[in-house]
């Protein structure tokens, strides 16, 4: 593999990884809360759908 195309990679995986985490962040602060509103909780289901979408890309590039 080409040192460009290596720290492309690294890059985008960093990428993704802040990504996850950040949507992590999310739906803690959203979970955290006493009771949700029902769009609050749709909210945090399409967070999870999300972040699970981003572990995916992770584990395909790592």
């Amino acid at each position: 593999m080409s040192t460009a195309l290596e720290a492309s990679k690294e890059s985008l995986l960093a990428e993704l990884t802040a990504e996850h985490r950040r949507l992590d962040e999310q739906v803690q602060s959203l979970e955290r809360r006493r009771s949700l509103t029902p769009a609050e909780q749709a909210e945090v289901s399409r967070l999870k759908k999300q972040k699970l979408l981003t572990k995916d890309r992770i584990a395909r590039l790592a």
